[in-house]
């Protein structure tokens, strides 16, 4: 049975990628460590900028709803260009679950195989129970491995802690105490396809890892 996740904790958690650990009690271990990543520019900002030689869906947040990547360059032209894809996709899932739409084409662009079902699963579960996202999600802490030309790992924290529910049809705002849960650690698995796009083929995620909390 496929697990769906029906409370409003979990509306409070739908972010950037799917939580996988509602369902299965998956993810990374606080020893999981991908090494590679400079330190780079500790200015929050929007998504790192992607190959501009390829076409890209548009996405544009609500006004609402902010997402914000920290040190997400490197300086090596390969590893900025897969997570500069990873920022793509964090926002497409977002924009999806903020529009209720998980056929949004964008997900496909960013996802496949396995992870582009569960997003599209995520997003549909949300989007059901009458949820919204609203508020900041800041991605940070990010460690990725190159493994050839074409593969790549990454593993980031997401701070929660600012992001709200959102009722869909009233627009009231559901707010939660902040807690170690509201930390998340990711690993994801990226591969780069013939068009030159870096999809997440692979996430799993941990809530309160020490590697993301305070």
């Amino acid at each position: 049975m496929k697990c769906r996740t029906l409370s409003v904790a979990a509306a409070l958690a739908a972010s950037a990628a799917l939580l996988l650990t509602a369902c299965n009690g998956g993810g990374s271990k606080a020893n999981d460590k991908i090494t590679g990543a400079d330190s780079g520019d500790t200015k929050a900002s929007a998504s790192p900028s992607a190959d501009n030689t390829v076409a890209r869906p548009e996405i544009t947040l609500p006004s609402d709803l902010t997402d914000t990547f920290e040190s997400w360059k490197t300086g090596d032209t390969t590893k900025d260009a897969a997570l500069a894809d990873v920022s793509r996709r964090i926002d497409a899932t977002n924009y999806a679950i903020a529009q209720g739409d998980p056929g949004l084409s964008a997900l496909s662009f960013y996802y496949s195989g396995g992870a582009l079902a569960d997003a599209k699963d995520w997003v549909e579960s949300i989007t059901k129970d009458g949820y919204s996202i609203t508020g900041t999600n800041r991605y940070y802490n990010v460690k990725i491995d190159a493994f050839d030309s074409a593969s790549a790992g990454v593993v980031y924290c997401e701070d929660q802690s600012k992001a709200f529910a959102k009722v869909r049809k009233s627009g009231k705002i559901i707010k939660t105490p902040v807690n170690d849960d509201s930390y998340v650690i990711y690993t994801t698995r990226l591969e780069k396809n013939k068009q030159g796009v870096w999809q997440t083929t692979k996430l799993t995620s941990e809530r309160g890892n020490k590697s993301c909390t305070p």
